[in-house]
């Protein structure tokens, strides 16, 4: 099997949302209400994806090691955002003294380009194994792409980077983005242990990355909108013609 070249596109656009939400930071064009609804429908959207649609598929594959792999893809992440790099969030960096350092922000980066090239790897597992499932994944990757962007950028600016820094720095996880699309050519044969993997990183962003985000906002309406998202996809499988 060959990477379709819908997956490859799809994967061009995800990275795109990267940069633009780097540009959202340095130029400021958006207002930052509307990026914490597009975390809280993107954490609803998130954990149904990986819960309803790539968890039951991968046990189709891979039947019981299906956990153990899920567990894998959850931990990477956990260590890659959390363990390597000593302080991290989505949404706006605040704590300039957290990441004052350079060392501190190029972990950050390296952190996120790691997870963001499992989001390539996520799309294209997708499409290789049904273009309903691509389509599913890669939403569920584009609606979490600009707060990644935002995110680090704003590590970047906090960190006393440039604003051109800062804005690469969102183009390097776009660009490894890429690089995990096109790293499932040769490993074609292996989704059936990178769609579990996929579904475990998809679960850690939803639920220990965006909803902790949705959470500290007061009222309800951030919460509604994760319902929301959830209903999306709902809304999204009774569309579609499979």
């Amino acid at each position: 099997m060959q990477i379709q070249w819908t997956g490859l596109l799809l994967g061009l656009v995800a990275a795109a949302a990267n940069l633009c939400g780097g540009f959202i930071v340095v130029r400021r064009p958006w207002h930052p209400l509307y990026l914490r609804y597009f975390i809280a429908l993107g954490s609803g959207f998130m954990l149904a994806a990986s819960l309803l649609e790539m968890l039951p598929e991968s046990y189709e594959l891979l039947g019981s090691q299906t956990a153990v792999w899920l567990l894998a893809g959850y931990l990477l992440i956990h260590f890659v955002e959390h363990t390597l790099t000593a302080h991290f969030h989505f949404g706006e960096e605040t704590h300039a003294e957290e990441v004052s350092s350079s060392h501190r922000s190029d972990t950050v980066l390296i952190g996120l380009m790691i997870h963001t090239f499992m989001d390539g790897v996520s799309i294209a597992t997708g499409f290789l194994i049904s273009d309903w499932l691509g389509w599913v994944i890669f939403l569920a990757v584009f609606m979490h792409k600009m707060p990644e962007g935002f995110a680090v950028s704003s590590v970047m600016l906090a960190s006393g980077k440039s604003p051109r820094t800062a804005l690469l720095a969102s183009l390097y996880l776009g660009l490894a983005t890429l690089a995990g699309v096109l790293a499932m050519s040769p490993l074609s044969h292996y989704v059936a242990y990178t769609l579990p993997i996929s579904a475990g990183v998809t679960l850690y962003v939803a639920a220990s990355d965006l909803i902790p985000e949705v959470n500290r906002e007061p009222g309800i309406r951030m919460a509604v909108v994760v319902f929301a998202g959830i209903l999306l996809l709902y809304c999204l499988k009774m569309l579609s013609p499979n």
